[in-house]
């Protein structure tokens, strides 16, 4: 199908396993002709998941160690567009594929590598880097959420592929991004290493501000610090546990025995909603309801209707009341009413239960494909899409081998692509983007393309309608690099200075469902005919490429974990589902797949002058962390991967065990045998029994520190390396802000230390180095503005002078600012 989104583009994909060929599937899946090489003998991986992954290409055997295969290699690779690869650092030098011989061949290519490591680090770049050996060395598996450290679990074990989703988010975007700027900047190359793309994707997990106050703390924290303090053991159930969670911020188990998970704890509607679905209006009436963005010493009580968490008081009451109602109703029937009535919430789901969702077919967010290995498959559905613009078919299934072989004769007969010089600058130097969003997904847009030199402009509501916890805390990460202005969208002085804006942006973001679009104006009809070229980025819970039961209802992060399979895989079960273990999880993933689909939209809009909306979602983010279990079809092994509280790994071959100075990871899952034959201390233990073998590497392993198993698996694709920790990992690379630009391209980790920041206290902050151009310009973002701290500049740019900006501020259409303080007390 000619004229869509990426039609004009050709891409080489020499990936293997996830990332790479997940690059491949988002811009196949936007149109793009995507050429899957193969080495001889096939792909390395043999997975359902992997012709998956490979819909929409056609495949192409070549032999990259003889001259012939590299001589064709770099012929199509002239003319193409991409080339995409996630080899150890130094692997496609080696073939005679490396940056310099690419460019040598076709300056206007913009190619992509995602290894492991950083190339540019010393002591990681070489490290066999399985998904799990990224994961352990970063820190996903060590402090694993406020729940399994109450339940003493520590460390836990997750199969998701949180590394290769937010590498291959960041590598879709940054080509995207290339491409758009050729005409200016030439071709680029870019290299975007998966740990430091996991490091960023879990930035909240390692953000720290100093003197934190404790009314922005949870229950669960609370109880940590206080079994700290009394030298109390971390000895919870799971029963246990759940007490400490908030009334709106829970699952509940309904008259099916379904649990139904509730997140409406930050918006001070959304209580009211909950409660007033559940039958429990009457409760509304003496619930606080007063402005949390005054210090907590002047508060009224000790919790209002739009603050995180619920007071001790309330909590109980509330809870109790609560679990009484979901026991009248199943599970479906609950989602309905929550749905129609704007509360979010939804029904905890397997991963196979989505995957036969009506809500999830009939939109689009999972595909039925006839494959020709598999049938009938369903299939996770787009990461990003554009309005308009059909979602992946049937007709995309995965290719036969060597099915471009037919084609390849033409296709090198073909003139090589238009040259351009390759310059420096910023790929989107010049976008104005007016910044419509809150609480996280969102933001995570235009804090992620300022980097790249977009100017982004935070429109917010004059009365906050998010709590501080989610404005401000969450809000450090998500709105740097940003100007900020508050406005009353309700006020007609409010209404005057938003369209003002809206006719001298590009791009416009916003999280929200069509309802709450149409609502506000911002429909593409509206805004064609203000401009036909302006693209409008829109995020939402349950969004897809066409419509289905569940298009309108709302929803967080944890909401989607729950829908899609997250949190019962999570947890171990349908009995004991939990929510994954880190703060933003899904939230950032889904903005940096909004940022895939601005990518195409600007791309688009290069070549036709077509602007448009540009969209994903919290659900298609949940498949992509899942994308390697994200099908089913009749005859599927059964869903049986490591999942719950007590898993250490996949095997006695990838697995985490305790060396004498701590935990480490351990990886040889193509090796097995040979792995230990290697080893003089483990070449004679059987590998026939896997749990005598884990047990024996158990009580071998002890014997020694990691880094002397390290040492002894080092050198081949086997590794081993210590668990780091989220914080440890930011601690030892971390840089102040005072002593001026922090490293963001040398090593596989940054971290910056704001002890300048305009909030008064220094916070640590993940630095953005997950995208590593070799010519383009990556900038860190300056600080957060305090909200509204730029009203009275952006007023004065749209022609009103000081007069006219305090009368608007006088009628309540715009202010300066929510409290006194940046961060409340």
């Amino acid at each position: 199908m000619q004229n869509r989104p990426l039609s004009h583009i050709r891409v080489l994909d020499f990936g293997h396993y996830l990332a790479g060929p997940l690059v491949g599937m988002m811009l196949a899946d936007l149109g793009a002709e995507v050429i899957r090489i193969d080495p001889p003998g096939g792909p390395r991986w043999q997975d359902p998941a992997f012709d998956m992954l490979s819909r929409g290409k056609r495949a192409l055997t070549l032999d990259l160690k003889t001259h012939g295969g590299r001589k064709t290699a770099l012929a199509l690779a002239a003319r193409s567009d991409v080339v995409i690869d996630n080899f150890r650092p130094g692997v496609m030098t080696r073939l005679g594929l490396g940056p310099q011989a690419l460019e040598d061949v076709n300056p206007s290519l913009v190619s992509l590598s995602l290894p492991g490591f950083a190339s540019t680090d010393p002591e990681l770049r070489d490290i066999p880097a399985w998904e799990a050996v990224i994961a352990a060395r970063t820190g996903q598996f060590t402090d694993m959420g406020l729940n399994r450290r109450l339940m003493g679990i520590n460390p836990s074990f997750t199969p998701l592929g949180l590394a290769s989703a937010y590498g291959a988010a960041f590598g879709a975007m940054s080509v995207l991004f290339a491409l758009q700027a050729r005409d200016r900047m030439g071709g680029d190359h870019i290299e975007v290493p998966l740990a430091s793309a996991l490091f960023e994707g879990l930035a909240y997990n390692s953000e720290q501000i100093e003197d934190y106050p404790d009314r922005y703390k949870s229950p669960r924290e609370h109880e940590l610090e206080r079994r700290s303090r009394l030298g109390l053991p971390n000895d919870l159930n799971f029963a246990a546990l759940s007490e400490f969670l908030d009334p709106f911020y829970r699952t509940y188990t309904c008259a099916d025995g379904r649990g139904f998970y509730v997140v409406a704890c930050s918006i001070v509607t959304h209580p009211r909603r909950v409660l007033e679905v559940l039958g429990l209006k009457d409760l509304l009436e003496d619930l606080p309801d007063f402005d949390v963005y005054r210090d907590r010493n002047e508060w009224p009580a000790d919790w209002a209707l739009r603050s995180y968490p619920v007071g001790p008081e309330d909590r109980v009451r509330i809870s109790e009341a609560m679990k009484a109602a979901f026991l009248t109703r199943p599970a479906h029937e609950w989602e309905a009413l929550f749905g129609a009535a704007k509360a979010p919430a939804t029904a905890q789901r397997s991963t196979q239960e989505w995957l036969s969702d009506p809500h999830a077919l009939q939109s689009g967010l999972v595909l039925e494909i006839d494959d020709p290995r598999h049938g009938r498959m369903r299939q996770m559905g787009n990461v990003a899409w554009l309005s308009g613009d059909r979602p992946a078919t049937a007709k995309d299934s995965g290719p036969e081998p060597d099915e471009f072989e037919t084609a390849l004769s033409q296709t090198l007969s073909e003139t090589p692509r238009e040259q351009h010089e390759r310059r420096g600058g910023k790929w989107l130097d010049g976008l104005k983007v007016l910044d419509l969003t809150n609480v996280i997904a969102g933001p995570t847009v235009g804090a992620t393309i300022a980097r790249f030199g977009a100017d982004v402009t935070l429109v917010q509501p004059v009365s906050p309608s998010v709590d501080p916890w989610n404005a401000v805390v969450f809000g450090l990460q998500a709105q740097r690099g940003k100007k900020s202005v508050l406005l009353n969208l309700k006020s007609d002085g409010g209404q005057k200075a938003l369209w003002q804006l809206v006719a001298q942006s590009d791009v416009i973001t916003v999280n929200g469902t069509d309802q709450q679009c149409a609502a506000l104006g911002l429909t593409q009809e509206r805004l064609a005919a203000i401009n036909p070229k302006l693209i409008l980025v829109q995020l939402d819970a349950f969004g897809a490429p066409l419509r289905g039961p569940k298009s309108d209802h709302l929803g967080y992060d944890d909401l989607a974990q729950a829908a899609t399979g997250v949190m019962t895989r999570f947890g171990g079960g349908p009995g004991t589902p939990e929510e994954h273990a880190h703060f933003g999880t899904i939230d950032v993933l889904a903005g940096f797949c909004a940022c895939v689909g601005l990518g195409a939209a600007l791309e688009r809009l290069r070549v036709t002058g077509k602007g448009g909306v540009a969209r994903a979602s919290l659900a298609s983010a949940g498949e992509l962390i899942q994308a390697q279990f994200m099908y089913d079809f009749e005859g599927r092994g059964p869903f049986d991967e490591p999942a719950g509280r007590e898993v250490r790994g996949w095997g006695p071959f990838y697995r985490c065990y305790e060396a004498s100075d701590g935990w480490m990871f351990f990886a040889a899952p193509t090796l097995r045998q040979a792995a230990l034959t290697s080893v003089p201390e483990l070449e004679d233990l059987d590998i026939s029994d896997d749990s005598g073998l884990e047990a024996a590497l158990s009580e071998r392993f002890a014997g020694h520190p990691a880094s002397f198993w390290a040492q002894r698996f080092s050198g081949g694709s086997a590794a081993v390396v210590p668990l780091g920790s989220l914080h440890a990992t930011r601690d030892t690379n971390l840089h102040l802000e005072s002593d001026g630009t922090a490293d963001i391209a040398t090593r596989t980790f940054s971290a910056v230390r704001h002890d300048l920041h305009p909030m008064g206290r220094w916070v640590d902050l993940v630095a953005p180095n997950a995208v590593r151009p070799e010519r383009a310009e990556v900038t860190i973002p300056g600080p957060a503005p305090k909200y509204g701290a730029h009203t009275r500049e952006i007023l004065n740019e749209l022609g009103l002078d000081d007069r006219e900006i305090d009368a608007l501020i006088s009628a309540g259409s715009a202010a300066e600012f929510w409290s006194e303080r940046y961060l409340p007390e």
